[in-house]
């Protein structure tokens, strides 16, 4: 968590001008095995963002953290996460850190 809470500013910074409404983190990060090789696991809510724009907006913001954080990202939509086995998974440890 602490690649997470060196960068809450800017990470902050690129939710609010990529419409996102909520951010959270979960996986490997939250946890002791978390290594250099690690990638960061996110969950995203978009707010308002228009059909159109919708695929440059998503992956702007990943290539952005990716960049920000030095590190691969996986970039989950909120809504996109239909098995729930995952759903339960990732509930039941993520943390929000925008919203």
């Amino acid at each position: 968590m602490k690649i997470i809470e060196k960068n809450k500013d800017k990470i902050k910074a690129l939710c609010t001008q990529h419409k996102v409404s909520r951010l959270f983190v979960f996986g490997s990060v939250l946890t002791d095995k978390f290594k250099k090789s690690s990638d960061v696991d996110f969950v995203v809510d978009f707010d308002g963002v228009d059909l159109y724009d919708y695929a440059d907006n998503y992956f702007d913001l990943k290539t952005s953290l990716e960049n920000l954080l030095k590190r691969q990202v996986d970039l989950l939509e909120e809504k996109a996460i239909k098995n729930p086995y995952l759903r339960r998974s990732i509930d039941a440890s993520k943390q929000i850190i925008y919203g």
